[in-house]
């Protein structure tokens, strides 16, 4: 596996190793150093190669960079790999698709090539720079998707929203299979919704309003602390915590804070691997996942939807298409995305509204359940295995446990 981020931090690759490792692959893995782990090391079947290179935020130049010396990196050690050691997968993630030009080699040599994507590419890159959809680079992000899918053998994706956007513009439906970021059941154990100790409006402790995530702009941190100002004018004990990498974005809200005169109910506690978040979540009342409006987060189902539903907890989330797909009105607590307004008018009405909110997670547990890891795990092994029979699903990869896969990955988006 090659991921332009430090392995095991990024969860969707994470779990792909996983679940091959389980079904006795072999993976031999590239990813981005992170200063403290071994330039090499082998763990269970899986054989690390970490590459120094540092991936930080900035520009199209900056990105354009990293990616491409990372590629040429991983290609280079795949093409150098194959000529001693046959692979029978080459699994690519992006960011970005053309990230499956390390698959070349290897494909030479026999090699079956999945493409995993985790993002829309023009999508994000219209929202991180504010491009037009028309605009020079768009249209050639554009292309290399059309080209990078046209490589693959098979393409997995996120969500049914984004099936629907490849497949009308790079590829056919039937070349392209969904498995949803849902969370590790390990991790996250499924609890049901506990009745809150306090009555509904009590404000006799805090009402904990948790956010967690990447602390980037599109994804509306700065709409939860509006929000929390005018909560706060009514629910007194409204307190916000967030959990994420610290950023230049993140300093521009907590000054907002401050003029809003809401930082004393504003705790940011840092980034937490997701085992600790576990315990964060517990003692929340209610997570938000305040996004902006933009072409990204429209399509975009968010991973943390299920982790707060997972343990038992209610979630505001922006009423877009990405999320419309799975869950009902009443499942979730639907915000107009952008208003911050509607979106201080959920976090009263879960205050005000405890047991009804409680039955709003019972409705929106039951979607978790139906798209939970075991069931989503069930369709990568399907999809990988059917690479190796006459259709999908026809062969268990258990028989392959003596062959190598090389998994690429790059990167989970620099956002969630």
């Amino acid at each position: 596996m090659v991921t332009f981020s430090p392995y095991p931090g990024d969860p969707r690759p994470r779990r792909a190793v996983d679940t091959l490792v389980q079904e006795g692959v072999t993976v031999d893995l590239v990813c981005l150093g992170d200063g403290a782990s071994p330039r090499q090391e082998t763990l269970q079947n899986v054989n690390i190669i970490r590459i120094p290179i540092e991936n930080r935020r900035g520009g199209k130049l900056a990105y354009a960079y990293q990616y491409s010396a990372f590629i040429l990196i991983s290609t280079a050690i795949f093409a150098l790999r194959s000529l001693v050691r046959r692979y029978d997968l080459v699994y690519v993630h992006n960011m970005p698709d053309i990230l499956v030009l390390s698959a070349l080699v290897p494909k030479m040599f026999g090699a079956k090539v999945i493409l995993d994507l985790h993002d829309p590419m023009p999508e994000l890159m219209t929202t991180i720079f504010n491009l037009d959809k028309d605009s020079l680079s768009v249209r050639l992000i554009s292309r290399l998707e059309k080209w990078s899918l046209a490589r693959a053998n098979f393409v997995i994706t996120v969500n049914v929203t984004c099936k629907r956007i490849f497949s009308s513009r790079s590829c056919r439906p039937e070349k392209i299979g969904v498995v949803m970021n849902s969370p590790d059941g390990a991790i996250f154990p499924f609890r049901s919704p506990r009745a809150h100790a306090l009555k509904s409006g009590s404000q006799d402790k805090a009402f904990v309003i948790m956010y967690h995530g990447s602390l980037v702009e599109r994804n509306g941190l700065d709409l939860a602390v509006e929000a929390l100002a005018l909560v706060r004018k009514t629910v007194r004990n409204a307190e916000l915590r967030i959990y994420g990498q610290k950023t230049p974005f993140l300093e521009r809200v907590m000054e907002a804070a401050r003029q809003k005169g809401v930082d004393e109910a504003i705790h940011y506690l840092g980034p937490k691997r997701l085992e600790d978040l576990v315990a964060e979540i517990d003692a929340c009342d209610i997570g938000v996942i305040p996004n902006q409006r933009n072409a990204f987060t429209e399509i975009n189902t968010p991973t943390r939807i299920f982790e707060y539903l997972a343990l038992g907890k209610p979630v505001i989330a922006p009423y877009t298409t990405g999320i419309r797909d799975y869950f009902g009105k009443d499942s979730l607590l639907f915000f107009e995305p952008g208003n911050a307004e509607n979106l201080a008018d959920k976090i009263e009405y879960a205050f005000w509204h405890r047991a009804e909110t409680t039955e709003m997670v019972k409705q929106g547990q039951k979607v978790y359940r139906e798209h939970s890891w075991p069931n989503e795990r069930a369709q990568l092994v399907k999809f990988v295995s059917g690479l190796f029979g006459d259709g999908l699903g026809t062969v268990d990869c258990a028989t392959h446990a003596s062959r190598a896969v090389h998994s690429a990955t790059l990167p989970a988006s620099p956002t969630e």
